[in-house]
């Protein structure tokens, strides 16, 4: 965002020092709704492990990310200190729960409240950011007033889902959220409007990559959960102990994918670079959704092996289902990481492709192999993934001149 001087209880963020860049305490109380709406989402995949229930389920964390992605930008400019924005979070947070209390039922009963609840939240806090920035930065107003075109828009399709019928909800659901994924890159085109200007995107880097970093550990801390859960009620015995390693096992893995080398990474280089905007909408907006759905998704396969270690309930069509969410999360994890580093200026990592390459023909293999092996060979995959990514980054930062690290973002 452009530059301005502050006054004194400012709704915007200052623009330099510390308070530029720090996560407030309020947004990580606003956090809080997301640790609920990410516990709702993975439920239903583990009861109906079918092609209808995965679109819902992708339908449902895009939803959710975009949801918390966009407050993120919105919190990004403005002040959470400022009192007003302060009871705009708070309002956020309440409509926030009420969407995430629906999502369990949310191609149900509870269409409606999910669908409201979000429209309102989406609509509300774009409009009230566009006033928010009227009168000291009316580029970026003309901005919000865009966004929420796009979000009424897109919200008629919401709520028309939610009054349709159950078959036809989930094509209007898949309308509404392919065309917000749209907005930014377009970057909210809308006739008589144009586009928003890409010099006006500008926003605190630090602070940007340190709120998409916390939610990824939401994430994770969602896969603990569940396999924490599931282990606790099982019968305690040795294989139920090795699925639970096995569960914990492919979650440090990806934790050590992203936060080894990359978060920092992604940090820096979106500190640096003076085109901070376009890097936030590529790399902190679009390719971490690859990331929650590779977490979100291998959530649902640990329990699904904890459950049946050996497999052999409810037959070859389930056990197809379990090799293939324990094979694609990583698949997918693998390929949300291999994007953002290049997104964030760090080399190609072709070892990314190799293992997914490599779980790829792993899958081919469930058959043969139960889903407790399955799991483990998947993080033997992972395993040699982040040693080749530790490998890389050691000889670049090795080779690296120290004048070069200090300027090769710059």
């Amino acid at each position: 965002m452009s530059k301005t001087a502050r006054q004194p209880g400012s709704l915007l963020r200052p623009d330099e020092g510390t308070e530029a860049q720090r996560v407030t305490y309020v947004e990580l109380f606003f956090d809080l709704v997301f640790v609920f709406a990410v516990t709702q989402i993975s439920h239903s995949l583990i009861d109906h492990p079918d092609v209808v229930t995965l679109v819902q389920t992708l339908i449902l964390i895009t939803a959710v990310w975009r949801v918390w992605v966009d407050t993120t930008w919105v919190t990004n400019a403005l002040n959470p200190e400022n009192a007003r924005v302060r009871a705009m979070l708070f309002v956020l947070m309440l409509l926030g729960v009420l969407m995430s209390s629906a999502i369990p039922d949310a191609f149900g009963d509870h269409a409606l409240l999910f669908a409201g609840s979000l429209v309102t939240l989406q609509l509300g806090r774009s409009i009230f950011t566009a006033i928010a920035f009227r009168r000291s930065r009316p580029e970026n107003a003309r901005n919000f007033v865009r966004v929420a075109i796009w979000n009424a828009s897109t919200g008629l399709l919401w709520l028309g889902g939610a009054l349709a019928s159950e078959d036809a909800r989930l094509w209007i659901w898949l309308a509404a959220i392919l065309i917000a994924m749209m907005g930014p890159w377009v970057r909210f085109h809308v006739p008589g409007l144009g586009r928003s200007d890409v010099e006006t995107w500008n926003v605190s880097g630090e602070h940007f990559a340190e709120r998409v970093s916390l939610f990824l550990i939401i994430v994770l801390g969602e896969s603990i959960l569940v396999t924490g859960r599931s282990f606790a009620e099982s019968s305690l015995s040795p294989l139920d102990m090795l699925s639970f390693l096995a569960a914990f096992t492919s979650t440090v893995l990806m934790w050590l994918l992203y936060f080894n080398h990359s978060q920092k990474g992604g940090r820096d280089y979106i500190s640096e670079t003076e085109k901070s905007g376009v890097i936030a909408q590529v790399a902190y907006t679009y390719i971490p959704l690859l990331l929650v759905i590779g977490i979100l998704l291998t959530a649902v396969a640990d329990e699904m092996v904890l459950d049946h270690p050996l497999g052999g309930a409810g037959g070859d069509e389930v056990e197809r289902w379990t090799a293939g969410l324990i094979c694609g999360s990583s698949v997918v994890y693998l390929l949300g990481n291999f994007l953002f580093k290049r997104a964030v200026g760090l080399p190609w990592q072709f070892s990314h492709l190799v293992g997914a390459g490599a779980l790829a023909l792993l899958y081919a293999t469930f058959s043969s192999v139960n889903p407790l092996t399955l799991s483990w060979l998947a993080n033997l995959i992972l395993a040699s993934v982040v040693a080749a990514d530790h490998v890389s980054h050691r000889h670049r930062t090795r080779d690296q001149p120290v004048d070069e690290k200090r300027t090769r973002r710059r």
